[in-house]
Formats: C-alpha cells, structure tokens, sequence
C-alpha cells in the first residue's frame, strides 16, 4: 500500500507536485528510498519542512497542528532516518530539508541499521543516479554539477593559476567542526553486492553543519582537524581520489568525499555516461612523453580511464588520433554510454605498448625500473617493481625473459639485458640494511590460509598480508619455497637468495607452518572451523611424470623431480658410471647438470625434438653442452633394458615429428631407427604431475582431465566460493613469474570474497596488456651498441661446484646497459575523460604526468544553478543545430567515396 504523505514528502523534496509530468511515483527511487524508514505521522512533520530554512520545532508545531513535544519527537525520528537536517543554532535545535543528492540520499544510506534492513535503500540511491545521469548529459556547464572532482592538492603545487577553493587544506582550515563516516556510495555498493574492494569505512569527512548533523545522528564520529588530514593523506597512498558537493556557494563545501571511480555514484556520470565536464576540476592531466617510462603505475590508478599506455617510438605510419563527439555539441544518447564501464576498464591503447611490459606475465613497470636504475635510484626500482612480484632476486636468476624475447632493441642489435638489471637492483634486497618492506596498509585482521610455500602461494601470502590480513602458509615440506627450493639446483638459484625474499614475508607478519599436509594431517574443513575465511590452493606440480614403458620400475631408473628434491633437501645423493637424462625442457637441463655435480662419469641426454624446437632456453643449452652433457636430439624411449631389476640401457626410436598440423603434441616415430644406449642410472624429466593427496576430499571442487583444477579463469575461485587455486595446479607446468603473477590476482580475488558485499569482478583491471606492431616501427638511425655482458665462468669451473658463480653486473655496466633501452612507450590521455583529480600524479617517479589548469569555475550557489544550465542548455541547442549540415555533406562525401571504392 502506498503511504500518501511519504509520497507527497518525496515529491516535496524533488520540487514536484503530484498529478503534474514530472510528479515522483510509487515506482521511483525518490519514494521508495523513504517508504521503509518513514512513517506517514513522520511526513506529515517532514511536509512542513523548507528548503534549507531552519526552523525550530515550536515553529513547525504550529504548521502541523501538532504539540511541540510530539513535532520534536517527530523531527528527531526525520533527522535520524536521513530525511532531515538538525543543527543547534542559538541553542535551540532547528530542522530543514535539502536535496536529494548531494543529500539525503547520501544521509539516509549512511543509517547502517537502516541499509542493514532495508536493501532498498542502497538500490534507491543507485537508482535516482541512473535515472538523472541521462537527463544530465551536456547541459551542465564545468564546475556547476552538484559534485565536483577537487585535485589532490600535492599534484597542484607548483601550479601557479591555482585558486584557494581548488586546495583540500582550505575546507580543513577554515572549519572547525569535523566527522568522519562510510563512504555512503560504497556502502550503497556493498549492499547490492557490487562492491569493488574499496572499502567503505572511515572514508568521508564532514564538515561544519553537516559534521555537527553526522556526529549526533550517529553516522559519522568526531575526529581531529589532524585526523581529517590523516584520512586524506590515507586515502591519497591507497589510490583514491577527492570530491565536494559543489551547490554550497563559491569557495564552499559541506564534505570531502575520498572516492573510488569504480564505485563512486558521482564519477558514475563522467564513465558511464560519459559526461564528465558535469564533475570535473578546473585541471587536465598532461604528460611529457619524453620523461615517461611507460610504467603503467598512473594508468591502473586512474579512478576514470582517461590514460592508457600508447607508444612513443617513432613508426612508419604515423598514429591517428580518433576524433571523438562532445557532449557539449552533440546529442547525447545511449549509444554514447559505457554502461559497462566498471568491467571494460582499458590499459593499452589499442596501437599498443612497449613489449616487455605486454610480455610479461606479471606486467612489471620494466620500462620505469630501467629507469630508475639508471638514475641510480635502486631502492625505487625495486619497489616499483615488488608492485608485481615480491621476488625479483630470485626472477633475476631464474626467469625464461619473456621480455627479453620480445624487446624492440632485439630487432636492430641484441635484447636489452633487462634480466640482468632486475638481478643488480635485487641483489640490493638480499642485504639487511637496504632491504625494502612495503608499508602494510590496512589492518583488517580476517584469518586467510594459504596451502604451498611456492612462488604462487607466497606472492599471494605477500599481498594480503600488504593489506593486514592474518596469513598463515601450510607447507608439507619440511622447507619453503617449493619448487624454487626443491625443483632449482642450487647452482642456478641459491638457497639463501629464496630465504631472504622469503624472510620479508616474515616480518610483514605471515606465519609458516612447515611439514603439516593439508588433506592428510588437517583439512580445509579444520581450519574453516579454526576461523580461516579463505583458501589459496598452490601445491604446485611436483611430482615427476612417469614415461609408460617397460623396464621404468627398475632399480637406478628415477623421476627428475625426485631427483633434484633429494639433492636439494641435502639427501646423500650419489650416482656412478653412464647417466641418461630423457628430456628436453628447462628442468631436464637442471637435472643432468645436477648428475654431472653428483658423480656421473658421463651424461647424455635424449629429447623428441630437435635443437630448434627444444623446450629448454637457449642459454641453459649452452651452459649444459658447457659442462660436457650430450644432446641427443629427436629420440624417443621405446623401453628401459634391465638386469636383474636394475637398469642397464634405454632403448630410443627416431622421432620424426613432435607436432600435428594443429600443433598438437603428437609425436611420430621411425619405428627402424632404433638406438641401444647402455645405462647405469636413467632420470625420466618429460614433465610434472600434480599429487592432490587428500587435499580435496569432501569438496565441490572439480578437475580437468589433466588433474589441473577447474577455477574462474579471472577470479581463481573454485567450486567452493571459499577456495581459490592458482600457479600450476591451475595452469600446469609453468614458469615462476607465471605462478607469481597468478598469486597477486589470487590476493585481490581472496580481499574481495572475505569482505562483505564485494563483487569478485566489477570494477576490476583486467591488465589486457598488448604489444605495439613492431613491424610499423621506423627503426633507422639507432646505434648498434654491444649487450653488456655478466663475467662468466667456463663449464669445467662450474661442473664442480652447487655455488651460483655467475656474475652480477657492475654499477657502470648497469649504467652502460639501460642506455641501450629505446623507451618504446608512454602514457597517452584522453583529456575529455581526464577529470583532473592527480591520483596519477601522485604515482609517477619520474615527474612526466602533471595537472595543468584548463578551465576556470568555481562553485556555484544551488540557486544560480538552474538559470546557468539553461543558459547553457540554449546555445549547446544551437551547436546541435549548426553541426548537422556539417554531417549531412559528410555523411555524403564518405558515402561517394565508398562508392567510387567499391
């Protein structure tokens, strides 16, 4: 049943009367965001309200026709629903009604027993904006919308054009009164369960009346002029922004909103619809192409968009620029929304970027620490690049150099070396003094299990213990970093250069619980009644495959894997005579270089493919065949011969193709070419297999044929919402950085689910990094300048030690080598999108992004607003109006031309 007064109430607000067009129905978001929480005796008080009039409850008593005690009681019940200012003025307590937003949209969704209760009221303050946005689009000259983006005030400091109105210090200065309460937009989010991970607590401060109001209604908590700068300066290091409600007159404000663009209702009408002059500052970010580095880090902190990574090398075809409509001269209708804004968030220009960053699995700012490095700036490169990946010591060593491969340097000489720079700049972490721990941001204290001490599961427990999560990692070794400490001889990652990383995990707060198996001496099931509220399954894959021949049960005849774990756990480990290692990959070289340390007189080992096609790099091939190890290509075991049940040879067959068409594992044999070899010991390294054990027992999770686990390709969440799964259980077989890339989305995922109300995907960066077409480039005039290279130790040194004894590269070497990078990308914006906030000020180190005053407005009073729109609204008509014979003839001459075309 509808409540008659309440709708009246609502209409009243709105500046509508009933039965006109315009009139607020049962159906809009105006009434139903007041129909729980207000009773028809409450509206009937709220209707003798004024607009911004205070008025005390005597005065309004004698316009209800109620007693004084009652119209108090009344009033009080309005003011703590939201529907109603209260202030103390000359002592006496006075009420009025303002708009709906910002207003009491806002007030109402910020009674959390209220928004508890009554989801309605979330949804109503979604509503109303998505019902006005429209009705918005270009009529609203800048700095007239009812919120205004205000610039971080460091990003604005050397800007001589600044007014005191555009400085967040202003407000704080000139109150006195100050509170702060949850995000009412966030909270509104939360409810609906679209939140984006930004949190709503403890965000938005109140000044003035307005503080007064939120402090004795109980929506928000006194605080501190200090405290108010505290939570500014918190807001700013966790990437978010600010905004005013902009109709309190110039120079004048009520609140400081820290907002997110992917939830914010406010930013909504900038990137959904579209329209950001409605919400903008007077400034625009600019960049200095030549002082940018492409790092990415002001892109992915942009709350609306407006930068993406582009290119700065030069090519053959020269980049257009698409030349965009204006809502200020064009109609403006659903065909020029991003409805979808929070899940088609863009990082790279659709020409492209620099490779290395594409490349990448964990998107590292490679560009930007190349950078620093030259610069001498060695503790910001390795922040800038534990942004990605918590392990660059042991990625300086072990990595495949994805972006090494793909590095436009490599098209005119060699590769820059970047491998080699990360390991100079990560070295510097591995000594006490100069480590870097990254400051832990939150406290929110939620219980979070992590199963395997691997690279996957550690970068996981790395990120969530940044934001104050209690982490506990379970590993049923007796040792941590999995396959990095089990899987990797020592003589190509030591283990001391895995502890120290590791030892950063420890004083960031993450225990470690060493030889307890989950699924065999606890489960899942246990720690969810111990209170863990999220799991992260990375066990990796660290079981040796098997080959499926005769004779591979024998005596001598063992798995790779098996092996390097017994070495690498100080197992007494000893081999004799002929070894034959069967394999062709990365870690198929690993382990015969480790039976060459071990013992073994000679070591051969056998692959399917041929050189060009194996699967180990090319440098491992070298420093093998470096240390006396034969390659024996394109030969595949027919069986293992044995004696007595031990081995004695291995029986191969020529391969004569490894691939189908489709390039499909498929391989193909000359069943005539056969080769004996004798054999004391055979070490099977064709691939890893994943060992569950117990782990999923009682679970809804489910696996693929090939034992990796089947999860959201995004998200990692498994069949139990509670269970996440990343690394090679997920992916099979890969590399490090693969698995440390995996582990980060895992942390965001694992935020999301424990806090209540987060969507898992909305408002998410997909990091869709993609390459510039490298064939456009215009690569001439470049110097050829010599790769510098790390001193290296001949095979017969290095055959007889597990000491990692490559070199490192000098400081000047380091200098010599980023010289070479050509700096293929920048950061482009988009101006009419930018909003002019400096969130991507505040992250670049290199000084190349800076807000420049483009426009000049300040507030203006809710009175004057209506008379500026229309006068703005009359010649953006006119514009309208001249543009569409200038789009008939080119809609002619476009049309003529196809024509003659075709």
């Amino acid at each position: 049943m509808v409540k008659e007064k309440v709708l009246d109430f609502a209409n009243k607000i709105s500046k509508t009367k009933r039965g006109t067009k315009g009139e607020i129905t049962p159906d809009r978001p105006e009434y139903y965001v007041l129909e729980p929480i207000l009773t028809e005796e409450m509206a009937e008080v709220g209707l003798c309200l004024e607009f911004r009039v205070p008025r005390s409850a005597e005065e309004i008593a004698l316009l209800c026709g109620k007693s004084v005690e009652e119209t108090e009681r009344l009033l009080w019940e309005l003011a703590l629903a939201g529907a109603a200012f209260v202030n103390k003025i000359d002592g006496v307590d006075k009420y009025w009604h303002d708009i709906w937003v910002p207003g009491h949209m806002e007030m109402i969704v910020n009674n959390r027993e209220n928004v508890k209760k009554y989801p309605q009221l979330a949804k109503a303050f979604d509503e109303y904006g998505k019902l006005k946005g429209p009705l918005a689009a270009g009529i609203f000259p800048v700095g007239t919308g009812p919120m205004r983006v205000i610039p971080i005030e460091m990003s604005i400091k050397g800007e001589t054009r600044r007014a005191s109105y555009e400085e967040v210090s202003k407000y704080l200065n000139e109150n006195t009164i100050f509170s702060v309460s949850d995000c009412s937009c966030r909270t509104s989010r939360e409810a609906m369960g679209e939140g984006c991970g930004h949190l709503k607590e403890d965000m938005c401060i109140q000044l003035g009346h307005a503080a007064e109001y939120y402090i004795r209604t109980g929506r928000g908590r006194e605080i501190t002029r200090e405290e108010a700068f505290e939570i500014i300066r918190r807001a700013e290091e966790n990437g978010l922004m600010h905004s005013i409600p902009n109709l309190d007159g110039p120079g004048k404000t009520h609140a400081i909103c820290n907002c997110c663009g992917c939830s914010c209702f406010a930013l909504r009408i900038a990137e959904m619809f579209v329209n950001p002059d409605m919400v903008r500052s007077n400034y625009i970010s600019q960049v200095d192409k030549e002082k940018c580095v492409a790092c990415g880090e002001c892109v992915e902190n942009c709350p609306v968009n407006a930068l993406q990574l582009g290119q700065k090398i030069c090519s053959k075809t020269p980049i257009q620029k698409k030349k965009r409509d204006l809502p200020h001269d064009t109609e403006w209708g659903a065909d020029k929304w991003n409805p979808d804004y929070r899940l088609n968030r863009k990082v790279v220009a659709d020409t492209g970027t620099s490779p290395c960053k594409a490349e990448c699995p964990a998107h590292i700012g490679i560009q930007g620490y190349i950078k620093l490095a030259a610069q001498g700036r060695y503790t910001e490169a390795l922040e800038l690049i534990k942004h990605e990946n918590p392990f660059p010591a042991v990625c300086g060593r072990v990595c495949p150099r994805y972006c090494e491969s793909a590095c436009t340097r490599g098209d005119i000489d060699d590769p820059i070396a970047i491998d080699d720079i990360k390991k100079f700049i990560a070295d510097q972490d591995l000594k006490k003094e100069h480590r870097y721990i990254p400051k832990i941001r939150h406290q929110y204290g939620k219980k979070i299990a992590v199963i395997g001490a691997g690279p996957s599961g550690l970068s996981c427990a790395y990120y969530l213990a940044i934001d104050g999560y209690k982490v506990t990692v379970f590993e049923k070794e007796k040792v941590l970093g999995g396959m990095l400490t089990l899987g990797i001889p020592s003589f190509r990652l030591e283990k001391d250069v895995v502890n120290a990383e590791i030892d950063i995990l420890k004083e960031l707060g993450v225990e470690f619980v060493t030889g307890i198996e989950v699924g065999k001496d606890i489960s899942i099931h246990d720690l969810r009644d111990q209170g863990f509220e999220a799991f992260y399954i990375a066990i990796g894959a660290q079981a040796g495959r098997k080959l499926g021949v005769e004779g591979e049960e024998a005596e001598g005849v063992f798995t790779g894997v098996d092996f390097l774990r017994k070495v690498n756990l100080g197992d007494a480990v000893k081999l004799e005579g002929n070894t034959v290692v069967i394999g062709g990959g990365n870690v198929a070289i690993d382990v015969a270089r480790t039976a060459v340390r071990v013992g073994a007189d000679n070591v051969d080992m056998y692959c399917l493919e041929d050189r060009e096609q194996m699967p180990a790099l090319e440098e491992e091939i070298d420093e093998a065949l470096g240390e006396g190890i034969r390659i024996n290509n394109c030969w595949g075991p027919n069986r293992i011969i044995t004696e007595n049940g031990h081995v004695t040879g291995v029986e191969f067959k020529k391969c004569i193709s490894v691939f189908d068409k489709n390039g499909r594992f498929s391989p193909k044999f000359d069943e005539k070419k056969i080769r004996v070899v004798k054999a004391d010991n055979v070490l099977i390294s064709v691939g890893q297999a994943i060992n569950w054990g117990g782990l999923l027992l009682g679970s809804k999770i489910e696996l693929n044929p090939n034992r990796t686990v089947q999860a959201d390709m995004l998200t990692l969440q498994t069949g139990d919402p509670d269970v996440f799964a990343g690394g090679d259980v997920f992916t099979g077989p890969k590399f490090a950085i693969d698995a440390i890339a995996m582990g980060k989305e895992a942390a965001i995922s694992i935020h999301r689910y424990v806090q209540p109300g987060q969507s898992l995907t909305l408002g998410r960066t997909r990091r869709n990094y993609i390459a510039l077409d490298k064939e456009n480039l215009n690569l001439q005039g470049y110097d050829c300048v010599p790769r510098q290279k790390a001193p290296h130790t001949e095979g017969d040194s290095s055959r007889k030690t597990f000491k990692d004894i490559r070199g490192t590269f000098t400081e000047e070497q380091v200098k010599k080598e980023t010289e070479r990078c050509l700096s293929c990308g920048a950061t482009v914006v988009d101006e009419f999108l930018c909003v002019g906030c400096g969130a991507c000020t505040t992250r670049c180190k290199f000084d190349a992004i800076k807000l420049i005053r483009r426009y000049d407005s300040s507030s203006v009073e809710y009175e004057k607003v209506k008379g500026k729109v229309v006068r703005y609204a009359l010649k953006r008509k006119v514009r309208i109006t001249a543009k569409k014979p200038i789009r008939f003839l080119q809609s002619v001459f476009t049309g003529n031309n196809e024509k003659q075309n075709n």
